[in-house]
């Protein structure tokens, strides 16, 4: 896999974590925990696809 491409895969599931936090965000009765997992992991992918883009 090369760098590009792992930077274009990063930013799918980057944009897919995105989508499930503002559909989250909406649902009611959503654990609040569960919005701040998913915030953390789409920001971890964000560093890696800054880090990559860096490289």
């Amino acid at each position: 896999m090369t760098i590009a491409s792992h930077i274009a895969e990063l930013k799918r599931k980057h944009e897919t974590l995105s989508t499930a936090v503002e559909q989250a965000q909406r649902a009611p009765g959503i654990d609040d925990l569960h919005v701040a997992e998913l915030k953390k992991q789409k920001l971890k992918l964000k560093e890696e696809i800054s880090r990559l883009q860096g490289a």
